[in-house]
């Protein structure tokens, strides 16, 4: 059974940092792209960031250079180092395979930026 856990999310501050993990479970997860997604509130889901197995990274016009994501293949986590932080970064964000398995979702984990 795949378990995505989302974890790290909060309330902060905008120009404030967070950092999201997420626990991959059930998957040989060292040969899967993996994505951090977000959803705020009346839109749709976007890919926000994704990384090959090999590391190679891209992002969204929205966060690049202000986001980073990484990987710990041992550990099977994928993390999304968020700096910078803007209102309309506010979402919950989600890990998954990219392309994303409908059937992964994860809860997500909430991010608000709010003075």
């Amino acid at each position: 059974q795949v378990q995505l856990v989302e974890s790290g999310g909060g309330l902060v501050q905008p120009g404030g940092s967070l950092r999201l993990s997420c626990a991959a479970s059930g998957i040989i997860f060292r040969l899967n792209v993996m994505g951090w997604y977000r959803q705020a509130p009346g839109k749709g889901r976007e890919l926000v960031a994704h990384i090959t197995s090999g590391g190679s990274t891209a992002y969204a016009d929205s966060v690049r250079g202000r986001f980073t994501i990484s990987r710990d293949n041992v550990k099977s986590t994928v993390a999304l180092q968020m700096n910078s932080l803007k209102p309309e970064d506010t979402a919950v964000y989600y890990c998954n395979l990219m392309p994303p398995n409908n059937n992964y979702w994860g809860q997500g984990t909430q991010v608000t930026v709010s003075s």
